[in-house]
């Protein structure tokens, strides 16, 4: 099978990674552009031996794209997206208002959110130790 044939595999496959990015068919392109080389400089080198260095370049060039480029930590960052108020727990904070009858406010940055725990007066340090949706739950600090 003559290189030619490796190499516009090749580049179909970058033209539909340009097309279509999801970062897959750009390392089956890579293999193929290796095995254009290898078929380039070994001319006699048979159809089946190509298709086996074809599939371990790709395996090879998958896992090598993986791990340079691939995000471990993506899914810890955006954790807390929309759950705000577990992002808070465990945070030591200053009491904005009183907490009368079990409920009071504390404010976070520029939001004030409604707190409950035992009664404490303002300026109070707490640490926030559980939510409920909007409520935050606190304790002396």
């Amino acid at each position: 099978m003559s290189f030619w044939y490796w190499a516009v595999l090749g580049a179909v496959l970058g033209v539909i990674e340009i097309a279509v990015p999801a970062m897959v068919c750009i390392w089956l392109a890579a293999a193929a552009l290796g095995v254009t080389v290898i078929a380039w400089r070994y001319p006699g080198l048979a159809w089946e031996h190509q298709s086996l260095i074809f599939a371990a370049l790709a395996v090879a060039s998958v896992v090598l794209g993986r791990t340079a480029f691939g995000h471990p930590g993506a899914s810890d960052r955006g954790k807390h997206l929309n759950r705000r108020a577990e992002s808070y727990i465990g945070r030591t904070f200053t009491l904005d208002g009183a907490i009368i009858d079990g409920r009071g406010r504390l404010r976070v940055d520029d939001t004030v959110w409604l707190v409950a725990g035992p009664d404490l007066p303002a300026g109070t340090r707490v640490r926030v130790t559980g939510s409920d949706n909007t409520l935050l739950r606190v304790e002396p600090a």
